[in-house]
Parts: structure tokens; C-alpha cells; sequence
């Protein structure tokens, strides 16, 4: 048991400057989640599939909003090709041979919806669940710090022959694009691959700076949400929302920009493996990795993680919650004006990762808003975090510790149709009173 003060920063902060404090978590001046996201989708009822699309894409395709469409087995865009999907164009996965997508590297997916006619991606079973399909790839050509360049044949159970060539990325060309996915919904996603895990709702590798990824929501995924091998790339508006395992991955030297998104977790859909909403590393095996490369660089500004348990402490005491954050050695992770509520603890570093000035400036949290979490900042295996509450603690990072509900600290969260996860400031009352957390 540990005893750690409750500081008052938050109460100055509002007192000389309501502005910035409103700026912290997810942002806009109407609530963005509205029209295009939906947080109940097992009630939505899809037409029935009008066309099937099935083998290679080797030639420029459009699909249309007039049909619905029914996605059978691995789908490959090869051959330089463009997929082009119209707003509001509804694709069905099929749960019997558990399809996905892949773009390959030097073609393109155009799936461009808008505000109040999004694209979704869905199961095709009456009753659906995490899972039931495999999920989008984007393969591209820009670097990775692995020796050599990557391929994601072990994702494809029973790949043809002639498909290997179409499962490598990786390159030199950090501006490559693979295309545009705005106002995207990817539904029950992330199917199980026989000795190699879950597949994701989204895989980025190698993909490039030029691709644009906005407004996208992944819901209820047994594999990560998003996952991002190397690469360039800027993730804006994006949510992920009760997935079973991480929300965002990054790993293998993708240097990353996350800007005003939202992970919502809940404790009863999480893996047992260690699910977080943010998982920063830059290897898996350290034999595998050219240490020449740039090691996983991620920028997050604007993030709202919050898990949405009725009962936060007995959920806790179950085990059922993670920390909201990991991160892993040889990675840079630069957070600020972000909003963690009610992990157990709100961050986990490394036991590898030696505290010192040099590695704490790799690894930044400022102007944070830390709230309802069983401790803050800690090395993995270590209970003992006294060094890193007092760096993080320092008034000069403006970090802001608080015990407030969900209830009172966000706009509206039980509106099941249109949620609003702005943090509502005005409602969040500083304290001098000391807390007891559990380590």
C-alpha cells in the first residue's frame, strides 16, 4: 500500500486557464463520433449480399453502393490495381472460410465514405461475433528496421502458390501510398490463425506517408485493433472500441503520428494475454533487427483511453484490467494532452529499459490527464516507482492525477446510440485529500 498525493494542479490549471484544460483528450467543437461511428452494431440488419468478390483483384475495380457485397476467402488487390469503394458501400465478410483483404504492395484502396454515408466492413452471420473474419491489410513499401524486408504469409492459412510474392512489404520509399481509408467501419474482425494468433481489424506494414487514414472505427476485434509494422504514417480521428486484444500496436520501426482518437476497452472482452490500449515497441526478437534503422517513434497527442467498467475496483481485483499503456525497449513514445481513466496501473515500461535521464526523454508524458488508475507510471515486475513519480510528477510536464467517475468526467458516455467521450472539465474537482492506491 502506497500513499500518493492527490495534486492540485488541475485546480490551478482551470483557475488560470479553462481553455487549455478543455483541449486535453479528444477534441472538436461538436462531438465528430457523431453519424458515421456505431457502438451497437449487432443491431444494425445488412442486406443480403447482391455480389460476391472472391480470388485476385488484378485490374482497377470499383464497388458500388447499390449492391452489397459478400467478401469469400483471402482477397488479394495485386498487380498495381486500385479497389475504389463508394461511400456508404456495405461488405460482408464470410464467416465459413473467414475472408480478408489484403491490398499488396504498389496497389491501392480508395475507400472513401463520408460523415453521414460511411463504408463498413462487417460479418456476414445473423448473429455476429469478434472474430468471425479476418480483417483489412494495407502492405506498402516504405522502411522497417527488420534485416531485410517482411512478409505476412504466416497470416494466410492454406496460401496459393502464387500468392507468396503478394505478401511481402517493406522498402525504401517512406512516401508510398496505398491509399485512402476515411469514414471506415471494420466490424468483428481479427479471426484466429492456427499457430500464430489473430489476425488484426487493420495491419499496416511498411505502409507510407502518402496513404491517408482518417475517421476509421474498428468494434469488437479479437486481434488488435490496429496494428503498424514500420512505415510512416499519420492515424487522425481514429476509434477503437472493445477489442479483445491491443487497440494500437506499434512495432518494427514505424514512426507514427496519433492524433485525436479514442480507445474504449471493456474488461469483459479483453484477451488474457495483457490487452492494452497502447503497445510501443520496436522489436520482437533483437536478432532480427538492424539497429542502424530508426527504432518505433510514436507521437500521440489528443488520446482519450478510458475502460468503461461498471465496477472498477472489483474488476480490477479480478484481474480483468490491464494498464492502459506499454512500452518496450529501444522505443519512443511522446504523449500529450491525453486522457488515461481507470487502468490498473496507467503505465508499464520495460523491466529492460534503465530509468536514467537518457531514457526518460525517450519516453515523455505531458500535460496528461490521469484518472481513477491503481497507480501510475511503472517499470515492469518493480513496485517501487518512487523515481518515476517524482520525474512525471515534476510541475514542469503539467501532468494532472485525479478520482473522478466516468459519469462526471466525460460529456455524455451512456448515450448508446451517440456517445460523446469529451472530457467535460467542469465537472472535475481537485482534492488535497491523500489516496490510498494499491500498487
Amino acid at each position: 500500500m502506497k500513499t500518493i498525493k492527490i495534486l492540485t494542479y488541475l485546480l490551478l490549471l482551470v483557475t488560470a486557464n479553462v481553455f487549455a484544460q478543455q483541449e486535453k483528450g479528444i477534441v472538436g467543437n461538436n462531438n465528430w463520433l457523431d453519424n458515421w461511428t456505431e457502438f451497437q452494431p449487432n443491431q444494425n440488419n445488412y442486406r443480403e449480399p447482391t455480389q460476391i468478390i472472391s480470388g485476385n483483384i488484378t485490374e482497377n475495380t470499383n464497388l458500388y453502393k447499390r449492391d452489397t457485397y459478400l467478401l469469400v476467402g483471402d482477397v488479394f488487390v495485386i498487380n498495381n490495381a486500385t479497389l475504389t469503394i463508394e461511400p456508404g458501400t456495405v461488405i460482408l465478410a464470410d464467416y465459413t472460410s473467414k475472408a480478408s483483404l489484403t491490398i499488396s504492395k504498389g496497389s491501392k484502396l480508395i475507400a472513401r465514405g463520408t460523415e453521414t454515408d460511411p463504408i463498413v466492413f462487417s460479418s456476414n452471420r445473423s448473429v455476429r461475433h469478434a472474430g468471425d473474419w479476418g480483417g483489412i491489410t494495407l502492405l506498402g513499401d516504405a522502411p522497417l528496421n527488420k534485416f531485410g524486408n517482411g512478409s505476412v504469409a504466416n497470416l494466410h492459412y492454406n496460401l496459393s502458390p502464387e500468392n507468396y510474392i503478394n505478401v511481402n512489404y517493406g522498402g525504401d520509399n517512406t512516401c508510398s501510398n496505398s491509399g485512402v481509408l476515411k469514414y471506415v467501419r471494420i466490424e468483428y474482425a481479427g479471426k484466429r490463425i492456427r499457430g500464430v494468433g489473430y489476425l488484426n481489424g487493420l495491419l499496416l506494414a511498411g505502409v507510407g506517408n502518402e496513404t491517408v487514414l482518417d475517421n476509421i472505427m474498428i468494434s469488437y476485434c479479437a486481434g488488435d485493433a490496429y496494428e503498424l509494422w514500420g512505415g510512416e504514417v499519420t492515424l487522425n480521428q481514429v476509434v477503437s472500441y472493445r477489442t479483445s486484444s491491443n487497440d494500437f500496436k506499434f512495432n518494427y520501426g514505424v514512426q507514427c503520428k496519433l492524433n485525436n482518437s479514442l480507445a474504449i476497452r471493456s474488461p469483459y472482452s479483453s484477451g488474457s494475454d495483457g490487452s492494452r490500449c497502447l503497445k510501443v515497441m520496436s522489436y520482437d526478437k533483437k536478432e532480427e533487427v538492424d539497429f542502424s534503422k530508426n527504432g518505433t517513434q510514436v507521437i500521440a497527442k489528443n488520446l482519450t483511453m478510458l475502460n468503461d467498467s461498471k465496477d472498477l475496483q472489483a474488476n480490477m481485483d479480478m484481474g480483468l484490467i490491464n494498464e492502459a499503456v506499454y512500452v518496450g525497449i529501444g522505443a519512443t513514445l511522446d504523449m500529450n494532452k491525453s486522457v488515461i481513466s481507470g487502468f490498473n496501473p496507467a503505465v508499464i515500461l520495460d523491466d529492460r529499459i534503465v530509468i536514467n535521464q537518457e531514457s526518460l526523454e525517450k519516453v515523455k508524458f505531458t500535460d496528461m490527464y490521469f484518472n481513477n488508475c491503481n497507480g501510475n507510471i511503472f517499470v515492469e515486475n518493480n513496485s517501487n516507482n518512487d523515481d518515476l513519480e517524482n520525474w512525471y510528477g515534476n510541475a514542469a510536464f503539467f501532468n494532472v492525477y485525479s478520482k473522478s467517475n466516468n459519469l462526471e468526467t466525460f460529456i455524455d458516455i451512456e448515450n448508446q446510440r451517440r456517445p460523446d467521450y469529451r472530457l467535460r472539465i467542469n465537472k472535475i474537482i481537485a482534492t488535497n485529500i491523500d489516496s490510498d492506491i494499491d500498487e
